[in-house]
């Protein structure tokens, strides 16, 4: 089951997309009723959300954090999170704070296995054009021989792989870090 805010233009005959007002508790909380394993890739753009911080943190912190707290409640296992390298509460990088805030806020769940994914900058696909990003990327694939591990560029595809990987690998209660090493391993 895949909860999203919008439909996507996506169909397989093993998804069903689950659209959710993801600021409706109940509905929310709801759409998480029997899970057992909850992959959480959820996450905005200072663009998407035109510089708003609020609106911004509703997205890549309420929803994150809500829905680890409603699949504890229901007995979730696993809680599988993407969140960022150098995530830090007490950072002082909005970003980093934030995904620092997650973390921490997922781990005091009382979800037996949680695995956090901290890729640096994502590769791949997008259906919007970010010139600042594509800059990077580029940068990031040619110069990755100078880049120490932990910071280097990886496909979307890769970590969504790992996570993949995670949930039939991980089965006894842990609390689970995995960097770029560790994702593609």
């Amino acid at each position: 089951v895949l909860l999203v805010r919008k439909d996507l233009d996506f169909t397989s005959p093993k998804v069903h997309q689950l659209k959710v007002d993801f600021q409706n508790e109940t509905s929310f909380r709801e759409a998480l009723s029997g899970v057992d394993v909850v992959f959480c890739s959820i996450g905005t753009t200072q663009a998407k959300v035109k510089g708003d911080l609020v609106a911004y943190r509703k997205v890549d912190y309420d929803i994150p954090v809500n829905a680890a707290k409603f699949a504890a409640s229901q007995g979730c296992t696993h809680f599988l999170l993407v969140s960022s390298v150098g995530a830090d509460a007490n950072a002082s990088n909005f970003y980093l704070k934030i995904k620092g805030e997650v973390e921490a806020a997922v781990l005091s769940t009382s979800i037996p296995i949680i695995s956090i994914f901290r890729p640096s900058m994502l590769l791949g696909q997008r259906n919007e054009f970010r010139l600042g990003e594509r800059i990077g990327q580029a940068l990031m694939k040619g110069l990755s021989f100078l880049i120490p591990s932990k910071y280097k560029a990886i496909e979307a595809k890769a970590v969504a792989g790992a996570m993949v990987a995670a949930a039939g690998q991980f089965k006894q209660p842990s609390k689970n870090m995995l960097e770029y090493k560790e994702m593609v391993s």
